[in-house]
């Protein structure tokens, strides 16, 4: 009888343990952290079998962090002006926007990194293009440091800014938007045709990144801040700026360099992204629009208008006051026009997962490598020069 009733006790403790299990995986599923039938599992290429689709995901494909990029995390933020407008445009209303997770580079492109591009063109599309075509819409314009400027004595960085070993690791400027988006299908292609002879599955397309996604990028998790590394001042404790702009009306030097800084100057942001305030403003994918917040949509606002030649830059550069420098401040400049203050780095779309597992970048790539100190030195390249 005693053993009758210890059963029967038990039973009840043994249904609601079920029932916690059976719910702990329904839960789980919902969440996406089991992979369901059709997904996730050692795949087949058959799809059809015994007159039953029997498709699964196919075996083989594994997205992996480009080199020189890091792996942003998807989520949602307020989009906008963080402070007030000091310039009263009122263009850009806040509104809450959802952005997916996408690879960024981690500095804006290099000269270094630009003339592999440039001296592929000349090597490999002479004949289709043409040098004379090549040169006037690709190769950067390096007369920008004179024009920009009335009364500017750029003739040194004419000389020696792009071509100069000096200046390797600086970013490129004089490149129009359509050279960007170029050389963003340049990089694609190069990347891809490896992974084709490979064997491996084609890589989604580098590009520009949209204006949202800048922004979220820019601001690195701190929503609501005014700038990349928060709020509310442009130096640090000890009085040191944290990037390159135009300080103290016109004290240029006084972030430590008195045009552009190398690409990894100053501390990264929370998501191992430099320079996204200040040294050079960067090109966004979309049209510009002074209404864009009203017309564009809240899930990976993107507006691309071929017939507006306006397109959007953002970040500020050096030769602007602090205001560009807020992660929400909005400019723009025309598609074909080439300046000493703009360049641009690129982004690609991120098919798996929703948040960022590894920061990636040159510097985790350089970590991997430990033969000598010589050799991990080198391989860090860019990141062995001033920090504030």
């Amino acid at each position: 009888m005693l053993y009758t009733n210890m059963e029967s006790n038990r039973m009840p403790a043994l249904t609601l343990r079920g029932a916690l299990v059976v719910a702990t995986v329904l839960i789980l599923q919902s969440c996406g952290f089991l992979k369901s039938k059709m997904g996730g599992g050692k795949g087949s290429d058959v799809g059809v079998a015994n007159g039953e689709i029997v498709a699964k995901s196919r075996p083989g494909y594994r997205q992996t962090t480009p080199y020189g990029m890091v792996l942003v995390p998807s989520g949602s933020f307020i989009m906008g002006q963080a402070d007030e407008d000091v310039a009263a445009t009122q263009i850009n209303m806040n509104r809450r926007v959802t952005i997916s997770s996408f690879y960024m580079d981690d500095t804006e492109v290099t000269n270094h990194e630009y003339r592999q591009y440039v001296n592929a063109l000349l090597a490999d599309s002479v004949a289709t293009l043409g040098e004379e075509e090549i040169m006037a819409r690709f190769y950067p314009d390096t007369t920008v440091w004179k024009n920009d400027f009335t009364y500017h004595n750029g003739d040194p960085m004419l000389e020696y800014y792009y071509g100069h070993p000096a200046f390797d690791t600086y970013p490129v400027v004089g490149v129009s938007w359509k050279a960007a988006q170029h050389f963003c299908q340049w990089r694609t292609n190069l990347y891809n045709d490896y992974r084709t002879k490979e064997g491996m599955v084609n890589s989604p397309r580098f590009r520009l990144p949209s204006e949202a996604e800048w922004e979220w990028a820019a601001r690195g998790g701190k929503q609501g801040a005014k700038y990349p590394w928060g709020n509310p001042y442009v130096a640090n404790g000890k009085g040191c700026y944290l990037a390159n702009f135009k300080p103290q009306r016109g004290n240029f030097d006084a972030d430590g360099y008195p045009y552009t800084a190398p690409a990894n100057s100053y501390n990264a942001n929370e998501y191992g992204l430099y320079n996204m305030a200040g040294n050079v403003s960067e090109w966004c994918r979309d049209a510009y629009a002074d209404n864009s917040n009203a017309i564009v949509w809240d899930m990976n606002p993107d507006n691309q208008n071929a017939d507006e030649p306006r397109k959007v830059i953002r970040g500020g550069s050096w030769k602007d006051i602090a205001y560009y420098l807020e992660s929400g401040t909005r400019a723009y400049e025309d598609e074909n026009a080439r300046r000493s203050y703009i360049g641009f780095r690129c982004v690609m779309d991120n098919l798996e997962g929703r948040t960022a597992a590894a920061r990636g970048g040159r510097a985790a790539a350089s970590s991997k490598s430990k033969s000598s100190k010589s050799s991990n030195s080198s391989s860090k390249g860019m990141r062995n020069s001033k920090k504030a």
